[in-house]
């Protein structure tokens, strides 16, 4: 099979330019690294059309392996026929191929088989020939024995046997596939009576190929919790009549006997496999869209805009164990942590104010980070009042704690901070995810940040793999500093194992900050293939060449200096005003004469232009910054047709989730993202999307509020 031919056509890019990025990934580079620094070679692809290239080429290798094994096994069985192998050659998916080989699947003890010992296989041969002027009845007391006490049984015998042919169908089944996907409708009822957030599927029933994934994964859901019984159904008499006609010929006494056979074959063999087949199909395409979307909302907020240069500190709200503090400064490193009591219950709210008055005078504090758990909203109104009482001069966040307390009782985290107790490291925790996410968030599981739906029903292979996918594209497209990233950030980066993450800081605290991207070579265990892949994506600020400031990858150097040199700039202006000139300069030396003498693409050349222009430039600096509060509101406050600034914290399949500062995030349904139709919420807003909304209905009892973006206008979106 031509692959590269193959994926062209389905991912629409050019042969050449799949070929090569085949021959890449085959070579051992990693996607960040075919993405960012072969684009000549591939027609510039980005890494999510590169991962998608990875994957197809998987299941096309998957699906010849498997071509190969199952005509290998017919082969040795001496059944294949040319026309049969013709077949095969030309099935293009693994459901194809399975289907062409099930007639010749070694199977358990069946009717079928059991028919076949007693002897029945010549009179289901007679019967299958239809013949005029064959009678079944007559025929089949020939095969009377000891097992076969009458002829009725002896015909029974035979049907089994037909039966089972006839559901071994490739054609046939190719075809009820295409019925059951055209006219099928999944139902789902209740298994037991009882109040359950999937009352909304007691009675349900929808067309297969209309039905929403999240629906799919509910009734998956449910039915594996004992609420719901689940089913597809067609019109049995339709399919029936549609599976008699693949093989009736005419009316005589043995076609009847055929079409009795072919309704056995759907009613018993044909539609349970069938059923399960497309349950399956659903499932995985639910699966795969859930993994989507988590991919898409965990890439957004990990590249949520950092709030740099500034003092925070972080609360970790409680009740029984009372409120962790930690003062981090601008760095992420932690100057101060204490534990207060601010609910109101604890009588100790006065103590608690004057202690957090102290760290934030004491410290310059700066922004305040508070997690959304337990007591959150409690610690929100009491940090609000504290601001108040301070005059203003610090604003606050609520940042999600999702997998907070997973990373405050890992090794990593005792590693870390070895003098501190669990409690206050996911303080720290809180702290440094609003001054730089994407650096805290790689040290925790990618399941458990919570932005995503049903993860826990994913497969967790396929999910772990798209996710790390996700953070490894996230963590390269920014660029880590090599002389401040920790460990788990730089294993992330392109070719860098956990084990040369550590060494790398390992060397760096023994013999100081690198100087060079070159110095890295001597870090044991980093060899040329994993320098290749690595070193552009690692940045050394301050560095005496100043390209190791900058994303140009080392084996780049001499065509950058080249450029530099044919538009008349030296390496010191790099950065500076005066290389503002620089695509002027280009645009007039012409590409084709730049190219030639730099021996470098069009688009390398491009992505050594901006780096010079703005070296160590982190493209989340061009985002909106993050909506910080001084004040809040509560529940109580909200009334229909109200408009809020809010943040966007979860998109799913039906809508997205908004933060609107009352510690309860609001529901913006699909229907209401956009005054026209959206058929999916990720195309109207993203994770950290700050946003303007209307309140449509509270109800405080629920903790539900309803909101609407239609005929609003987004001048606050940005």
């Amino acid at each position: 099979m031509d692959f590269a031919k193959q994926i062209s056509q389905e991912l629409n890019i050019s042969p050449a330019h799949a070929a090569a990025a085949i021959e890449l990934i085959d070579g051992g580079n990693t996607i960040p690294f075919i993405a960012r620094y072969r684009k000549e070679a591939t027609g510039s692809m980005d890494d999510q059309v590169l991962r998608r290239l990875g994957e197809r080429l998987e299941y096309l290798r998957g699906l010849e392996k498997r071509r190969e094994e199952v005509l290998e096994a017919v082969r040795q069985q001496g059944k294949a026929t040319p026309q049969w192998e013709a077949d095969l050659a030309k099935a293009v998916t693994l459901a194809e191929v399975e289907d062409l080989y099930l007639p010749f699947r070694p199977k358990r003890k069946t009717r079928a088989s059991m028919a076949r010992a007693r002897g029945l296989e010549g009179l289901a041969e007679l019967i299958k020939a239809q013949k005029t002027g064959t009678d079944p009845e007559k025929e089949a007391e020939s095969y009377i024995n000891e097992e076969v006490p009458d002829a009725q049984a002896a015909l029974a015998g035979a049907r089994d046997i037909l039966a089972e042919e006839i559901s071994d169908d490739a054609r046939l089944r190719a075809e009820l596939r295409r019925f059951y996907h055209a006219f099928g409708l999944i139902t789902s009822k209740a298994a037991k009576q009882e109040e359950s957030v999937y009352e909304p599927y007691y009675d349900f029933s929808q067309p297969v190929r209309q039905v929403a994934d999240h629906r799919v994964l509910a009734m998956d859901r449910g039915e594996r919790e004992g609420f719901l019984k689940v089913s597809i159904e067609v019109e049995s008499e339709r399919a029936a009549q549609l599976t008699a006609r693949f093989f009736v010929r005419g009316q005589s006494p043995s076609a009847a006997q055929v079409d009795l056979a072919a309704r056995d074959a759907y009613t018993r063999l044909l539609h349970p496999a069938l059923e399960r087949e497309l349950r399956a199909e659903l499932t995985e395409r639910a699966d795969e869209g859930a993994i989507r979307v988590f991919g898409e909302n965990l890439r957004q907020l990990l590249l949520q805009p950092p709030v740099k240069g500034k003092v925070a500190l972080g609360m970790d709200p409680g009740y029984r164990m009372g409120c962790k503090l930690a003062v981090v400064d601008a760095t992420g490193k932690v100057l101060d942590t204490a534990v207060v009591y601010p609910v109101p219950e604890f009588k100790r709210v006065e103590q608690a104010k004057k202690v957090v008055k102290d760290l934030i005078r004491r410290h310059g504090v700066q922004i305040i980070a508070i997690g959304n758990g337990t007591a959150g909203r409690e610690t929100e109104l009491f940090a609000a009042e504290v601001i108040r009482e301070l005059g203003g001069g610090v604003q606050y966040m609520v940042v999600s704690e999702a997998g907070a307390s997973v990373y405050s009782a890992s090794p990593l985290a005792a590693q870390e901070f070895p003098q501190f107790d669990v409690n206050l490291r996911s303080a720290v925790s809180i702290a440094r995810r609003l001054q730089d996410p994407l650096a805290e968030l790689v040290k925790i599981d990618p399941k458990a940040v919570g932005v995503g739906q049903y993860q826990h029903d994913m497969p967790q292979k396929r999910l772990n793999e798209a996710l790390d996918g996700v953070v490894e594209d996230c963590v390269n497209q920014v660029g880590v500093d090599l002389n401040t990233a920790s460990a788990p950030l730089l294993a992330r980066v392109a070719g860098i194992t956990a084990a040369t993450a550590k060494k790398i800081v390992a060397r760096r605290e023994e013999e100081g900050p690198f100087a060079s991207r070159a110095q890295l070579k001597k870090v044991k265990g980093l060899g040329p293939k994993a320098f290749q892949q690595c070193a552009g994506f690692l940045r050394l600020p301050g560095a005496k060449d100043p390209l190791d400031t900058t994303a140009v990858h080392p084996e780049s150097y001499p065509a950058a200096r080249a450029l530099l040199e044919l538009c008349g700039f030296s390496e010191s202006q790099i950065g500076t005003p005066e290389i503002r000139e620089l695509p002027a300069r280009m645009k007039q030396a012409g590409w084709e004469n730049l190219c030639e003498k730099t021996g470098a693409g069009r688009p390398t050349l491009e992505d050594i232009a901006a780096e010079l222009l703005r070296p160590g430039r982190d493209m989340r600096d061009s985002l909106p910054p993050p909506l910080l509060r001084s004040d809040v509101m509560s529940l109580e406050d909200l009334k229909p047709g109200m408009e809020l600034v809010g943040t966007v914290r979860n998109v799913i399949d039906f809508g997205a989730f908004v933060d609107i500062g009352v510690h309860q995030d609001g529901l913006v349904h699909i229907s209401q993202l956009a005054d026209r139709f959206v058929s999916r919420p990720a195309d109207v807003v993203k994770v950290g999307d700050v946003v303007r909304v209307k309140v449509l209905d509270v109800q405080p009892a629920k903790k539900r509020i309803s909101l609407t973006m239609k005929g609003v206008r987004q001048t606050e979106k940005v």
